[in-house]
């Protein structure tokens, strides 16, 4: 990776909905959707749907910080999911589908804990973040039919709208 470029990892539901929003902003350089945050090395998109590995779908995000700011893809984050469900995003059920920051900095760390303080008071739901902020331990890509799966396959399940900025109010 360049030196000027810096990484991101989220897991907010399903990774093609994340990848396919995140992979449109300007400044974003590249996107990888993977496993990340689970205890069995080499997980595949079988064990992971099985429950067996702890793992989360995720989105790694390699960005160009003078283009896109990090504390602005933790905004599109919060606005992207349901991070107030455990384990939960509309029809998809697991800890697979559980909210999480994987930090890669103590200046990543800070700014995740800010954005969901952020997000807790003026979010607009009934429950606050129910996020985990966890140092970014390895990170799995998935098989490659599961890259840029929703440019692929136009009409496959995505359950991820953006939501108005939280932060207007």
């Amino acid at each position: 990776m360049s030196e000027k470029f810096e990484e991101a990892i989220f897991a907010g539901g399903c990774f093609w909905g994340m990848e396919y929003t995140f992979k449109k902003l300007k400044g974003v350089h590249s996107t990888k959707v993977g496993y990340i945050g689970g205890q069995t090395p080499s997980p595949t998109y079988e064990s992971i749907c099985r429950g067996d590995t702890e793992h989360a779908e995720a989105i790694k995000i390699t960005f160009d910080p003078k283009i896109v700011s990090y504390s602005f893809l933790l905004n599109i984050f919060f606005r992207l999911h349901d991070p107030t469900t455990l384990n939960k995003q509309k029809n998809d059920v697991g800890t697979q589908y559980r909210s999480a920051i994987f930090y890669f900095s103590e200046d990543q760390k800070k700014a995740a804990y800010q954005e969901k303080e952020e997000f807790d008071q003026k979010g607009g739901f009934e429950h606050q973040a129910v996020t985990e902020i966890t140092k970014a331990p390895t990170f799995f890509e998935a098989e490659n039919y599961h890259q840029d799966y929703l440019n692929k396959n136009p009409l496959g399940y995505n359950c991820h709208f953006l939501r108005e900025d939280y932060k207007k109010g």
